[in-house]
């Protein structure tokens, strides 16, 4: 049986914090922790706004949480989804807020793929520190004729040509057949941009198929169709797969768009837009021809003109009803409106107005002047009120 030893001080405890973060710079300490290549079945996978990539890299009997930062997962070729086989190389830490230790991701390809991929990095950068991927030329604003390298029987086609025919009916349409998947396909493509170039001479080409395995795009990812992409004289935009596909031959063509129709809308304008800028314009022009400002002066005048009618039908109808106040006013005060009235004005004899009784004699000759006419009596009596 353990005596207890009553001399010897317990260990002093430590936080959680200090224990978690002593074990992630462990962890970070060794070497072949930070270099790790893990495989497995990818599960809950979540991209949310921040751009930064979260999943769960899982085989039968143990789950690895992985994280790869937004400035990592930008430059992959392709978005993982819940399922597939990958294989991911990073650094193990610990997240601390957590207390579990998760994988920081830096690189991921498809499990089985690994030598594709990584032959596509070395080409890529290898290329890259050559030079070839320097070429980016301007599209021409109203191609004449434009190419088309691609599968004649693919879907790939089918979007292109309708898209230019509802955009850009203009131009002449000049198609180089190809095959774009097989051990072949990567010779056969370069020698379609060749031919299309030096026989057809368009001003742009687009080049373009759909989507697609890593292994599916590989003569997109090829030395001798990137070298091919570069000799051609004419702008070549590339439509190669999805929208998360990123091929050796985006990066050489002078312009890369996500999907085969997206190519086309890029490289061509829209005829539609264009008419209704022209129909703007000219209606602009016609504004500002001499028989349009003859015009705008005429209608300015017929406004004046219409303006001045108005203001002096205005000042007549005011005149008129000042008049008419007046008159009546005028009218009120009138004599002749109180004889209206049944009341009479009395005068004697010399003219003076007969205001009262006492102002006559008996026997005086009077003139009354009522509404019509005049009346000449003799005062008989007075009599005052």
């Amino acid at each position: 049986m353990q005596q207890m030893d009553l001399f010897t001080p317990e260990p002093k405890a430590i936080t959680v914090t200090e224990l978690t973060r002593g074990l992630r710079r462990a962890i970070e300490s060794v070497d072949v922790f930070q270099n790790l290549w893990v495989q497995g079945e990818v599960s809950n996978f979540s991209r949310p706004q921040s751009g930064h990539w979260y999943f769960t890299l899982k085989d039968r009997d143990a789950a690895l949480p992985c994280v790869m930062w937004r400035s990592t997962a930008e430059l992959q070729a392709q978005i993982p989804k819940n399922g597939d086989q990958i294989e991911v190389h990073g650094g193990l830490s610990i997240y601390e807020a957590q207390g579990r230790y998760q994988l920081y991701v830096d690189e991921i390809r498809s499990a089985g793929e690994g030598s594709l991929y990584q032959k596509f990095i070395e080409l890529k950068n290898r290329l890259k520190a050559e030079g070839l991927f320097e070429r980016n030329r301007s599209l021409p604003a109203w191609p004449q004729r434009i190419g088309i390298v691609t599968s004649a029987t693919g879907a790939a086609l089918q979007d292109v040509l309708h898209t230019l025919e509802r955009r850009y009916p203009l131009a002449e349409v000049v198609l180089a057949p190809t095959q774009v998947q097989g051990p072949s396909a990567a010779a056969l493509v370069a020698e379609a941009l060749g031919l299309l170039d030096q026989f057809a001479q368009p001003e742009l080409i687009l080049l373009v198929r759909g989507g697609g395995s890593l292994e599916d795009l590989d003569a997109f990812n090829s030395e001798i169709v990137a070298r091919a992409i570069v000799r051609t004289r004419a702008v070549v935009v590339s439509g190669v797969g999805h929208e998360t596909d990123v091929t050796i031959a985006d990066f050489a063509a002078d312009l890369r768009a996500p999907t085969p129709t997206a190519a086309a809308e890029l490289a061509t304008p829209d005829l539609q837009e264009l008419q209704a800028r022209l129909a703007a314009l000219h209606s602009r022009l016609q504004r500002q021809t001499p028989i349009a400002k003859i015009n705008r002066a005429r209608q300015q005048l017929d406004e004046l003109s219409l303006r001045s009618g108005r203001a002096l039908a205005q000042r007549t109808r005011w005149l008129r009803a000042t008049l008419q106040g007046h008159t009546a006013r005028l009218q009120a005060l009138s004599p002749l409106a109180v004889l209206e009235r049944g009341y009479a004005v009395v005068r004697t004899a010399e003219g003076r107005l007969v205001r009262q009784a006492s102002q006559v004699q008996p026997g005086a000759a009077l003139d009354v002047r009522v509404q019509r006419g005049r009346i000449h009596v003799e005062v008989k009596e007075t009599k005052e009120d």
